[in-house]
C-alpha cells in the first residue's frame, strides 16, 4: 500500500526490515541499547558487532523511552540504524501513546538531520512491549503523516510490518486516517 503526502511517499510493506535498501533502518531498541529479541535481535545479527560497538561508545547511558539515537549500520544495506525506544504497554494510563509518538517523531527527525532520503520503520512496541497493534498503528501513522505534512521529508517513509496481522492493522489505520 502506498500514498503520496506533500510529494513524499508513505509505504506499507510486509517483510523483513533488515533487507530494506533505504538510508536508515529503525530498530525497536531497549533503553540500554543492549540488543534483544525480535526486530532488535534481527538487526544486530544481520548488521554485526559494529552496531553494538557504536552504541556502547556513543551512548553509554543508553536512550530514554520515547526517544531515539543513531549509529552506523554495520553489514545492513542501509547507511544508518536509528535505535528508537518505545514504551511498554501498561494499560494506556502512563503516557504510552505520547511516548510511542515521540519515538517515531525523533526517528524521523534524526533521519532528516542526517540527510536520509528514505527510512524503514517497524511497528515499535508491539512485540514483547505488548502495545495493542490497532492503537500502535494509528499512533505511528498519524505521527508519520503529521511529520510529512510539516517537514516535507524524507522522500520515502516505509513502515515494514513483519506479518499479515500487523500489515492488516496498519492498512486499516491508514485508510481510516486518510479517508
Amino acid at each position: 500500500m502506498r500514498i503520496e503526502v506533500n510529494g513524499q511517499t508513505l509505504e506499507l510493506h510486509q517483510g523483513d526490515i533488515t533487507e530494506q535498501h533505504v538510508d536508515a533502518i529503525v530498530n525497536a531498541a531497549n533503553q540500554r541499547l543492549a540488543g534483544g529479541g525480535g526486530v532488535d535481535g534481527a538487526i544486530h545479527r544481520r548488521g554485526g558487532p559494529a552496531i553494538m560497538a557504536a552504541t556502547r561508545r556513543r551512548y553509554p547511558e543508553g536512550c530514554p523511552t520515547g526517544s531515539a539515537v543513531i549509529s552506523e549500520a554495520g553489514h545492513l544495506p542501509a547507511k544508518y540504524v536509528i535505535h528508537a525506544v518505545g514504551p511498554f504497554w501498561n494499560g494506556g494510563q502512563q503516557g504510552e501513546a505520547a511516548k510511542l509518538a515521540a519515538a517515531y517523531r525523533r526517528s524521523l527527525e534524526l533521519a532528516v538531520e542526517h540527510g536520509c532520503r528514505s527510512i524503514a520503520l517497524p511497528a515499535l512496541s508491539t512485540g514483547v512491549y505488548r502495545f495493542p497493534m490497532d492503537q500502535a498503528s494509528r499512533i505511528a501513522l498519524k505521527t508519520v503523516l503529521d511529520f510529512l505534512e510539516e517537514v516535507k521529508a524524507p522522500s520515502l517513509v516505509r513502515l515494514v510490518l513483519f506479518d499479515a496481522g500487523a500489515y492488516g492493522a496498519f492498512a486499516a489505520a491508514l485508510e481510516e486516517l486518510t479517508a
